[in-house]
């Protein structure tokens, strides 16, 4: 299996990791109810991986004055995932905040030997060496101590396992022959105090890992190499994070990752495994280095890449169209589908890849503004 990105390379999986209700028809996969909302814009943000191929790496709607911080780190010591991401996307004047979350990597095994050199705790080729546990578990335990600061006075107020949240993101799919597979996804929604603000926060994510086994001349053993991923939440005041639904529905469903920069990172794995990290000394040479590597991905990759995207794109059709409360609209713009909250009657779009929604059947932003504005039609 590649290495996975920050939630699971992201590949528009957030969208389809907001579930909760068993229900689909009851509403909202998050739980979340609709509430009505002004008109609002949506434009294009594209973030370029500065630090490492120069291209850009993802892509997504924002709402119009919101901000993006954060973004990808190279961490070459962990070969399995060498790239991760972290960065928030938040409304500068309020609350509202969608949040990602770095991935984790953890190794454990059976072998007492390996353990007796490589304790729990320590770091086995980069990797924590840690046994695997539950979704519901790994958020409480793991994330949730990493991300207290800023969130005073924190408390769990629901711990839900969300096993189809793992069947959606094609978790524990990718395993074949000798190596077996497991996955896991679950919620937690928690309260806190920011900046003297009462908050309420649901967070998402996913456990996936690998079983293999190991021969020796003193028998088999069994290693496990699993990832904390498809980390992600949203956070508002406490009381409103329903009533912002469909923003972070939009910011999630509009996730997409680009092939070329999964293509280097596809080939960097590899570059790592065989044995050349001690090459790369420096950010500079990383650069060059991932400059040189082919934008075109190897045939096991790219039908790696395709599999998981056909998984994506069929979560996405059934959750984003009957749990999310999705609308789908031809883009001319575009050349192609998008999909945007439902909830509105009219939606326009311009050629710099904003969105506007609106309720207004007389609204029209062509007036006044020295932009092209087309009504799109739904699918």
């Amino acid at each position: 299996m590649v290495g996975t990105f920050i939630c699971g390379t992201l590949l528009s999986a957030f969208l389809m990791a907001s579930c909760g209700n068993k229900d689909v028809h009851e509403g909202p996969v998050t739980g979340f109810t609709q509430a009505e909302e002004p008109s609002i814009r949506f434009k294009l943000f594209s973030y370029i991986d500065a630090q490492g191929t120069g291209g850009e790496a993802f892509r997504f709607l924002m709402p119009e004055g919101w901000k993006f911080s954060g973004g990808i780190t190279w961490v070459l010591d962990v070969p399995a995932m060498p790239a991760t991401a972290a960065f928030r996307v938040y409304n500068p004047n309020g609350a509202e905040e969608f949040e990602a979350f770095g991935n984790y990597c953890y190794f454990w095994t059976d072998n007492q030997m390996t353990l007796s050199i490589n304790p729990p705790g320590s770091r086995y080729f980069g990797m924590v060496v840690r046994p695997p546990v539950s979704a519901a578990d790994a958020l409480q335990q793991i994330l949730l101590p990493q991300v207290q600061a800023g969130r005073a006075g924190m408390q769990i107020i629901s711990a839900e396992a969300l096993p189809e949240l793992a069947r959606a993101v094609g978790a524990g799919n990718l395993g074949g022959g000798y190596v077996q597979t497991f996955a896991d996804g679950a919620k937690v929604r928690v309260t806190y105090t920011r900046n003297g603000i009462p908050m309420e926060e649901e967070i998402y994510g996913v456990i996936e890992g690998m079983y293999f086994p190991v021969q020796s001349m003193y028998g088999t053993t069994t290693n496990v190499i699993w990832y904390m991923e498809y980390l992600f939440s949203f956070k508002a005041r406490q009381g409103e994070l329903e009533k912002h639904a469909k923003i972070f529905q939009t910011i999630t469903s509009s996730f997409r990752i680009n092939p070329q920069w999964y293509a280097k990172y596809s080939n960097m794995i590899e570059y790592l495994a065989q044995q050349q990290i001690q090459r790369i000394h420096s950010i500079g040479e990383l650069s060059r280095t991932l400059s040189q590597m082919s934008d075109q991905m190897r045939a096991e990759n790219l039908a790696q890449f395709e599999a998981r995207g056909k998984v994506y794109d069929q979560a996405s059709q059934n959750f984003s169209d009957y749990m999310l409360n999705i609308n789908r609209y031809y883009d001319p713009f575009e050349g192609r589908e998008v999909e945007l909250p439902s909830g509105y009657n009219h939606a326009w779009a311009n050629n710099l890849g904003e969105y506007i929604l609106t309720d207004d059947p007389n609204f029209n932003p062509n007036v006044g503004s020295n932009l092209h504005w087309e009504n799109l039609e739904r699918n």
